[in-house]
């Protein structure tokens, strides 16, 4: 059966023949990394682990879970990739990266993929530590209308989800947004001016308010929070590193989960008791 066909600017590969070159492409990752271990192993180095990671996952549940498996296996190499689930989704497919904290129904085809979900992430409106003091009560959208808005760009889930949120409050999006997918340079921006305000993850906005370098608004969202988890290959072989750290990051899931709800009870009002 022909895996290529003859055009006038040569031979080109049929639909077959796209499906071959897509698989000898994951053998070919396959062997290379297999070769990267192999070589590590002997030399010492205890082996490599590939993480891709959305950008809300990573303070709360993926770096506490590095930093657990990194102490258990010091000569360990990590590599952690942050980025979309849609752009690291590819890099899930062709073996670049051991497995993808994110989520697998962006997919083209999600039937792909083995997901293990792990938690959510709440989304927070934040503004620059310099911004005027802000009122305990609850912030509408609409009491945000002078303000300029930094904003993901418009193939970003953030995106659509604030432009879902502006329409349930009856707005329009802003017209004269900036727009970056850098949390960064949204950081920099918010504290650059007082006019500014975003979108972030509440993980990483509480890691900048607690660093006094963000201010968070007490906007009420509407729209529900987006659910993450582990993504992996199906018929894919995870090496010892990759599934010890799927078992650290369940693990750390459950530890907050208790301690938030010690919390809730440590803080919890005592009832009024009567004489």
């Amino acid at each position: 059966m022909p895996l290529f066909e003859r055009s006038k600017s040569g031979m080109i590969p049929n639909q077959l023949g796209h499906c071959v070159i897509r698989y000898a492409r994951l053998v070919a990752t396959d062997l290379t990394a297999l070769c990267q271990d192999v070589a590590e192993i002997r030399s010492g180095r205890g082996g490599r682990l590939a993480v891709g990671a959305i950008m809300g996952a990573i303070p709360e549940c993926v770096v506490p879970a590095l930093n657990r498996l990194q102490a258990g296996q010091p000569n360990l190499s990590i590599e952690v990739v942050e980025d979309t689930s849609a752009r690291m989704l590819p890099q899930l497919d062709d073996g670049r990266l051991d497995l993808v904290i994110g989520r697998a129904a962006v997919a083209a085809d999600p039937s792909k993929y083995h997901y293990r979900p792990l938690g959510d992430e709440p989304l927070s409106v934040v503004v620059g530590y310099g911004h005027p003091s802000l009122p305990k009560r609850e912030v509408k959208l609409r009491d945000l209308a002078g303000h300029r808005w930094v904003m993901y760009p418009s193939h970003m889930p953030l995106h659509a989800l604030l432009e879902r949120e502006m329409d349930l409050a009856g707005l329009e999006m802003p017209d004269n947004p900036i727009s970056t997918a850098s949390t960064f340079v949204t950081v920099a921006l918010l504290q650059s001016s007082p006019e500014l305000i975003s979108l972030l993850p509440s993980a990483i906005a509480g890691l900048f308010v607690r660093h006094k370098m963000l201010r968070a608004v007490p906007v009420r969202l509407k729209s529900p929070s987006q659910t993450f988890g582990v993504v992996t290959r199906k018929g894919g072989v995870l090496s010892p590193p990759a599934e010890q750290f799927i078992e650290l990051l369940g693990a750390e899931l459950v530890q907050q989960v208790q301690g938030r709800a010690a919390q809730n009870r440590k803080t919890a009002k005592p009832a009024d008791k009567t004489d």
